[in-house]
């Protein structure tokens, strides 16, 4: 059992069992595959959400990267920080920048969270 300060608690484990049922044998490393194109993706939006957050905020940036992990992460079981990503997707798409510095932080903390017990559960994603 994961202590709450422990990585993999970021993760839900009913989420990431329904993953593991669809390669019950991890045969094919399904599991692997979606880990390693989550992290793929990170790389690639983590550098345009850091130069979106600089003032003045570019909230389109900032909206469509938080729409784009809030349904990835809700995929691989990263329920708390998919509910991140969704407060920061409607403050962008409201145009509502008061607080959202913060918010930004909590989420980039999260995400290293969940990327870490990734990691962990998949130390070698394909």
């Amino acid at each position: 059992m994961n202590s709450p300060s422990s990585p993999a608690s970021c993760l839900d484990p009913l989420a990431l069992a329904r993953l593991q049922e669809l390669d019950p044998q991890g045969s094919n490393k399904l599991l692997e595959r979606i880990i390693a194109a989550y992290l793929k993706a990170l790389e690639r939006m983590l550098p345009d959400l850091d130069k979106a957050r600089t003032e003045p905020m570019d909230l389109s940036v900032i909206r469509h990267t938080s729409h784009t992990l809030k349904s990835s992460s809700a995929s691989i079981g990263a329920l708390a920080l998919a509910q991140r990503c969704a407060t920061i997707e409607n403050m962008a798409r409201l145009g509502e920048t008061e607080g959202l510095g913060p918010l930004l932080d909590d989420m980039l903390e999260q995400i290293a969270m969940v990327r870490q017990a990734l990691l962990d559960l998949a130390p070698n994603p394909t």
